[in-house]
């Protein structure tokens, strides 16, 4: 028997109706996307891999900032949402994306323990952050004033949730690996319409790419590049991830993520001497014992001037929405946010006024 898919379907009768185009496929397009398969509306993406953050994140989730022993913004009410979240997504390809890990922070003083201290004492703070010093010692770590120890952290696989995540819509027909001609919208009284695709909205989910985008290339978005190293360190046995200079995440048979690099004026994809040099330096200045460099990665980072998300509808063409934004904790932020836009288009709910981006509307 003749099967003909739907996409097939589609190429050969120039014409379909869905309830959303998606443009972009990192963590908040594949958050968005989500949300649209659990209510069962319709939806096709546009993907051309040119950003890379979300695969090259180290994909850590934690509640607070280690610098100051502060609460992260919303972490807790993020945290709520996103591992429920991503355990969905465990069951729904069978698989591991969710790895416990704890977080132990190097202090470099006595002083630095007493702000722990003070720290944990703290409601939003003190289920999460252990009141005991660590002393022990470890091979080839140097840690002379003993660690912090912060519970109920660990990391999301990102690059492999993307990719199956990817590989499910491409089995579905459901996602077009090429770019947006943002000058092939057609603006309609209830809807736009793409390449002989009528949608109700456009959700533009494309990271720093945004600045391509006419629509919405105004809003204040600044790209950070960021580098990571993966290395081999036999002699380094350690089940938990460390935060001193740079992070150092274990992924198993003594293999480890160090990183990153934040740089303000490197615009480009490819790994840097300089952001190498770098993440060396830093981790040499805690790691002692020998170690191989595997792989170096380096991608875009899209983060805002009020590090909060860019989330909300065009002011003037109403079919427009974004989603973008999320910054170094895109793991934790893109469940939250993308319901709370799936709400506001679907519902009318109210968004989060820290992220809306009406914030940034000229008076």
């Amino acid at each position: 028997m003749f099967e003909i898919s739907f996409k097939s379907f589609f190429l050969i009768f120039k014409s379909m109706k869905v309830d959303y185009i998606i443009v972009g496929f990192g963590l908040a397009g594949m958050s968005f996307v989500k949300r649209l398969e659990d209510n069962n509306k319709s939806f096709i993406v546009y993907e051309n891999s040119s950003q890379t953050s979300s695969n090259v994140a180290g994909g850590v989730y934690n509640p607070v900032v280690l610098k100051r022993f502060t609460p992260v913004w919303q972490g807790t009410e993020q945290l709520k949402l996103a591992l429920p979240f991503y355990k969905e997504i465990e069951k729904k390809f069978n698989t591991v994306y969710d790895f416990k890990i704890p977080t132990y922070r190097i202090f470099k003083s006595i002083e630095e323990q007493n702000n722990w201290f003070a720290a944990s004492d703290k409601p939003k703070l003190s289920s999460y952050m252990d009141v005991n010093i660590i002393t022990k010692k470890y091979n080839g770590i140097i840690a002379k004033s003993g660690f912090g120890k912060l519970n109920h952290t660990g990391r999301i696989d990102t690059k492999s949730l993307l990719s199956d995540y990817k590989a499910h819509l491409k089995k579905e027909d459901l996602i077009y690996l090429e770019s947006f001609d943002y000058t092939g919208i057609e603006f309609l009284e209830d809807g736009v319409k793409y390449k002989g695709v009528s949608a109700s909205k456009i959700v533009f989910c494309e990271g720093y790419g945004m600045h391509k985008n006419p629509f919405f290339k105004d809003l204040p978005m600044n790209e950070a590049k960021g580098e990571l190293l993966t290395i081999h360190a036999p002699e380094l046995d350690v089940d938990f991830l460390i935060k001193a200079a740079v992070f150092v995440l274990p992924l198993g048979n003594h293999y480890y993520k160090v990183g990153a690099t934040f740089n303000w004026h490197d615009k480009t994809l490819h790994p840097s001497q300089e952001g190498r040099d770098e993440l060396i330096e830093k981790l040499e200045s805690f790691i002692t014992v020998p170690y191989k460099i595997i792989e170096q990665t380096a991608g875009i980072r899209p983060t805002v001037k009020d590090r909060r998300p860019l989330v909300g509808i065009h002011e003037k063409y109403g079919q427009l929405a974004i989603l973008n934004g999320l910054g170094t904790r895109g793991v934790m932020i893109a469940p939250k946010v993308s319901l709370e836009l799936y709400k506001h288009i679907e519902n009318g709910s109210a968004l989060d006024p820290e992220s809306d981006i009406k914030r940034f509307k000229k008076a």
